[in-house]
C-alpha cells in the first residue's frame, strides 16, 4: 500500500517515506505515527489514543508524543503555526490535514477481499466468512497485546454487512463507547476497541449496477 500526498509517498510495504524518489529518513515510531494520522485523515486522533497505539500498556510522557511530532514536522518541511499536513488541536490530539490519495489501489484487484480492519499502520483484509480476533498464534486476526484474550472476539463479514460480537473476553469488546454483548452490526469507520487496542473497521466499496429490463413494442 502507497499514499500519495504533496511531493510525498509513504510505503507501508518498505515503510519508507519517500520525496520526489529519495527516502527521507524518519524513525519507526514516527512512521507508525504518520500512518496512523493519514489513515484516519482528517479525523484528529487524541494525545491518549496515539500513546496507547505506538507505546501500548506503557506509560511514556508526552513529551516523547511531541518529540515525535516535532520530527515529522521536519521531515515533511511543515510549519505548526501553518500547517499543510499536520494539524494540532489544542490540548486534545492531532490529525492530517492534506489531501491524499492511495496510490496502490487497494485492497487490490482482489474482488474476494470484502472489508478490513486497521490497527495502526497494520491492515487485516478480510473475505466473506467468519474470523477470530485475538492473541493466539493461530487466530485470523491477531492483536498482539497483553489485554486482549486469545480467542477475544468473532467478526462475520459479507459483501453488505459485518457483525462483530464478543467471545467471553477478559477486558471487553467495544464499539465506540458502547460494550458488545450481543452480536452487533457494523458500519464502514466504526472504531472498535478489543481490550484496550484500538481498530477501525472498513468496508470495500462496491459497485452496483442496475439492470433495467425494456419491452419493445410491436406494430
Amino acid at each position: 500500500m502507497k499514499i500519495s500526498f504533496g511531493p510525498f509517498i509513504l510505503d507501508f510495504d518498505t515503510r519508507q517515506l519517500i520525496r520526489d524518489g529519495r527516502e527521507i529518513h524518519i524513525s519507526p515510531k514516527a512512521f507508525e505515527l504518520l500512518a496512523a494520522l493519514v489513515n484516519e485523515r482528517p479525523k484528529v486522533i487524541s494525545k491518549a489514543v496515539l500513546q496507547q497505539r505506538l507505546w501500548p500498556d506503557t506509560f511514556v510522557a508526552e513529551a516523547n508524543l511531541s518529540n515525535l511530532i516535532a520530527e515529522l514536522r521536519a521531515a515533511l518541511d511543515d510549519s505548526p503555526r501553518t500547517p499543510t499536513y499536520l494539524r494540532t488541536a489544542h490540548k486534545f490530539g492531532y490529525a492530517f490535514c492534506a489531501n491524499a490519495s492511495d496510490s496502490s489501489g487497494w485492497p487490490g484487484a482482489d474482488a474476494r477481499v470484502v472489508c478490513w480492519l486497521q490497527w495502526g499502520d497494520k491492515r487485516f483484509p478480510l473475505e466473506s466468512g467468519a474470523h477470530v480476533v485475538g492473541r493466539d498464534p493461530d487466530v485470523e486476526i491477531r492483536l498482539d497485546a497483553s489485554t486482549v484474550s486469545r480467542r477475544h472476539a468473532r467478526l462475520v463479514v459479507n459483501t453488505d454487512r459485518g457483525v462483530l460480537e464478543d467471545l467471553g473476553s477478559k477486558n471487553g469488546t467495544f464499539r465506540g463507547a458502547e460494550r458488545v454483548t450481543d452480536p452487533i452490526a457494523l458500519a464502514d469507520g466504526d472504531q472498535l476497541r478489543i481490550g484496550s487496542v484500538q481498530v477501525v473497521f472498513h468496508m470495500r466499496a462496491h459497485d452496483s449496477t442496475e439492470t433495467q429490463t425494456h419491452q419493445g413494442t410491436s406494430t
